[in-house]
Parts: structure tokens; C-alpha cells; sequence
């Protein structure tokens, strides 16, 4: 598995050349309705075991919590399952809002 920071990921969403990760949001519902990055997906941490079949084990899966510790547990699971291309948001969500989006929501 691999770390991102906020600022990272930024810079790779913003690189046309660069094919775009699965935004993986593990967060829950009222977290996802406060504030989210743009074209993320949202599946919440209890409910990946049973709906691993709806992600692409190839694709480059960037997971995202509030502050990157359920999300590092989701990476950990995927890339146990068989997903090789795992990366975790380190700082989550909260990183993203204070380091690239100061105008987010924060909670």
C-alpha cells in the first residue's frame, strides 16, 4: 500500500496525463453529505467486505476517510483481497480541507 498526502493527490488530479484513481470515500453517509472531493465514490467502511465485486481490483484506488485511519484499515483490506494498486489519503478528508480546499466544509 501507498501513502498520499493531500497536496499529492491534488497535483495528480490536476495532471491531464495522468490516468484519475477511484476516489474510494469509506466515510458515512451524513460524513459524505458534509463535504467530499469531487467524482469520489462513496461505499462506508462496513459495507466494503460486501461490495468488494463493485471495485476493480486493477484500478488505482485512493481511499479516503476524515482522517485517514479507516481508510488506511480499507486499504489494508483491499490489498489483502487481492487489490494491488492500493493508496490511503494520509490526513483524510480533514488534510484535504485545510491543505487544498480551505472553502470545504469542515466537521
Amino acid at each position: 500500500m501507498q501513502h498520499i498526502t493531500a497536496p499529492e493527490l491534488a497535483a495528480w488530479l490536476a495532471d491531464e496525463a495522468r490516468p484519475k484513481p477511484v476516489l474510494l470515500d469509506v466515510r458515512e453517509n451524513w460524513e459524505f453529505e458534509t463535504c467530499r472531493i469531487d467524482g469520489a465514490v462513496q461505499i462506508p467502511m462496513n459495507t466494503i467486505p460486501a461490495r468488494i465485486d463493485d471495485l476493480d481490483e486493477d484500478a488505482e484506488i485512493v481511499c479516503i476517510c476524515h482522517h485517514g485511519a479507516r481508510s488506511l484499515q480499507v486499504a489494508a483490506f483491499l490489498e489483502r483481497n487481492g487489490f494491488g494498486k492500493t493508496v490511503n489519503l494520509t490526513g483524510g478528508i480533514h488534510a484535504w480541507a485545510l491543505q487544498v480546499d480551505p472553502a470545504m466544509a469542515k466537521y
